[in-house]
């Protein structure tokens, strides 16, 4: 994959999803003498316009990963050497509303993949996970979470992404399966769908429509540009160790509240278009990694500064509505509906 590695055919889950699709054209740009296969079972959130720009450079399969017997053909016919699975649901709004989906992707899907790919023998499964499994933090804390920090998912989106880690390790453990894991901050950056929080805020703000502040404004995420991510699973699958996690962060957090200032504040538009909406259950406060493994170990560090790439991301959704547009109908989720009547899990 670097100097004199041989070419790979890497298969790469979720493809037409947002982070994999940056992906996608990330390994595309850097590592061109490489097949790359995408996967995608084109569910709401994933986009084949997402991959347009290296259409005619990629495999475009459409499958679903918990369908292990297709998964196993692709696989063989395409004689894959390495994995890089980003398949999930993993709106955890949608997660309060319909657990089961969730569960049936992130970890009966996963534990589907993992099979064919054990079958296949292939030379690594990369599993891309969240840092959503630990649970939360203090608004005060000095903690932050490392690669043994005990899993204490909040949510049913947490706890089916804590599940397909579980899925992981025990591939490798029982069965030898070579896997590595990173577990990330939030991404942001070009391709999300409209339904996370930056995304829907530069969209509603576009639209002159309010943008939909959780009452617990003061909520702090980990901030990483999309392209980082994608650099840092390159370091991990170039020379990570395997059977090793490693965290992805940046040590740059920001509230919700500071997030809709910056979305106002570049297009230019009035505070008076927030509005407050209640908090989902299960909401957790704060996530902050500690990846000094990764920086130590593999050299990787972020580029890409917070204000500086959102300002850059916001403008990219000003530019590109006839991207964005057509999705929003899509968009399974009013951030009001556990308050409604008769709401709740399925």
């Amino acid at each position: 994959m670097h100097g004199d590695v041989p070419a790979r055919t890497v298969l790469v889950t979720g493809a037409a999803g947002f982070i994999g699709a940056n992906f996608v054209h990330y390994w595309r740009r850097t590592h061109p003498d490489d097949t790359v296969v995408a996967l995608d079972a084109l569910t709401y959130a994933g986009n084949r316009e997402n991959l347009a720009a290296v259409r005619d450079e990629v495999v475009f399969v459409r499958a679903d990963i918990a369908d292990g017997a297709r998964v196993c053909e692709v696989l063989r016919e395409h004689r894959v050497q390495v994995v890089v699975n980003f398949a999930a649901e993993s709106h955890n709004s949608l997660a309060v509303l319909d657990p089961g989906r969730f569960f049936r992707t992130n970890v009966l899907g996963t534990q589907e993949l993992l099979h064919a790919s054990l079958g296949a023998g292939v030379e690594r499964f990369h599993h891309v996970s969240t840092c959503e499994v630990y649970g939360d933090l203090a608004l005060d804390s000095t903690e932050a979470f490392h690669e043994e920090t005990p899993y204490r998912p909040r949510t049913p989106y947490n706890a089916s992404k804590a599940g397909a880690d579980h899925a992981v390790r025990a591939y490798h453990e029982t069965f030898g399966l070579p896997v590595t894991i990173t577990n990330c901050a939030n991404n942001y950056g070009r391709y999300q769908f409209p339904e996370k929080v930056i995304p829907l805020f530069a969209t509603n703000a576009l639209r002159g429509v309010s943008l939909p502040v959780y009452a617990s404004r003061h909520n702090r995420r980990e901030w990483i540009h999309v392209d980082d991510h994608c650099r840092a699973i390159d370091a991990v699958l170039t020379a990570g160790e395997v059977g090793r996690t490693y965290h992805v962060g940046t040590g740059t957090e920001a509230s919700v509240q500071r997030i809709a200032d910056l979305v106002l504040d570049e297009l230019g538009l009035p505070a008076s278009l927030q509005t407050t909406v209640p908090d989902r259950p299960g909401h957790d406060r704060r996530y902050l990694l500690d990846s000094g493994l990764l920086r130590d170990t593999l050299g990787w560090r972020p580029t890409v500064p917070f204000e500086e790439g959102l300002r850059e991301t916001i403008r990219w959704y000003r530019d590109n509505p006839g991207w964005w547009e057509p999705l929003l109908e899509r968009r399974p989720v009013e951030e009001r509906a556990w308050t409604e009547s008769g709401a709740g899990a399925r």
